[in-house]
Formats: structure tokens, C-alpha cells, sequence
């Protein structure tokens, strides 16, 4: 889907501002309620907005401890163990991927003890082969996408005059 400058106006204002009505949105870019709310749907529709809850913090749901947990898979099984990945609440992502394992889960613990229970279950699941563990020790980039809706916006928008 091409997402065009007011359309990375919109995004901004929803990053920046995600309580604003959409009616406050119109005010500030100068057009139309309902232009607002027919790009805001049409963006929803075609999966660039995934989402509007709120962004909890796992650490301050008692779960402060942060792992990427790399699982090596028997071939065949990759579905099988991201379906049983799905029922482990401490996985709060999983991807499969390229290079030195299969999946690639992001694990969250109340501690090291704990972190080390939830390993011992994933590396029981039929199909794990082998699991890799990197703890994150501090987080350096939180998760953000307004720099890359900025480059878009700007690009886009073309040369200046």
C-alpha cells in the first residue's frame, strides 16, 4: 500500500498524540473529521495500523527480566513448536528466521530462576532440538517507529521548492 504525506501526518499525530480524538487530528492538519477517519480506516484496513491498545511494560507486570531465547528445530516441526510457543505466557513474540536456529522467541521472567524454568520448558516441547539464551541487559532503542514514518513522510513529500 503507498502511504502518501498526509497519510504520514496522520501516523505521527497517532504516535505522538495516541489519546487525541480524531476530531482534535482534523483540527490540527487543517481538513475534514471524516478525512481523517476514512484514512485512519483505509490505513487500518491495509495493515499499516496493527493496533491502538495500550503498550504495557513486562517489567512492571513482575517480569523485569528480558531474554532472546533462539530454538533450533527438528525439520518438519516448525509449525508444531510455534503452536506450542503460543501457550507459554512468559513468550510475548516468536519469528521464525534465517541463520543459526529457527525461531526466535522474546521471553520475559520475574527472575534468572524463573527465566531458567521456562527454558527447561521449551526445550521439552517435541521438535526442540537445542535452545540458545541471550539476556538483555539494558535497552538501548525502545521499540519505535516514528523515525521510520518521519523518512517516509519525507520521502514522499519529494524535493523542496
Amino acid at each position: 500500500m503507498a502511504v502518501d504525506a498526509l497519510d504520514t501526518r496522520i501516523l505521527r499525530l497517532l504516535i505522538e498524540q495516541p489519546r487525541t480524538s480524531v476530531r482534535e487530528y482534523a483540527r490540527i492538519l487543517s481538513i475534514a473529521r471524516g478525512t481523517v477517519q476514512a484514512r485512519i480506516d483505509r490505513l487500518e484496513r491495509n495493515g499499516v495500523i496493527t493496533g491502538t491498545g495500550p503498550v504495557l511494560s513486562p517489567a512492571a507486570l513482575g517480569h523485569p527480566v528480558l531474554a532472546f531465547v533462539h530454538l533450533e528445530v527438528t525439520q518438519g516441526h516448525l509449525d508444531e513448536v510455534g503452536e506450542a510457543l503460543a501457550a507459554v505466557p512468559e513468550i510475548i513474540e516468536a519469528f521464525s528466521t534465517t541463520g543459526g536456529g529457527d525461531l526466535l522467541t522474546r521471553v520475559v521472567a520475574r527472575d534468572n530462576g524463573h527465566l531458567e524454568d521456562v527454558i527447561q520448558q521449551l526445550i521439552q516441547l517435541p521438535g526442540v532440538v537445542r535452545t540458545r539464551t541471550e539476556v538483555a541487559l539494558r535497552e538501548r532503542v525502545p521499540h519505535r517507529l516514528l523515525p521510520l514514518v518521519q523518512s517516509i513522510g519525507l520521502a514522499t513529500a519529494g524535493p523542496s521548492n
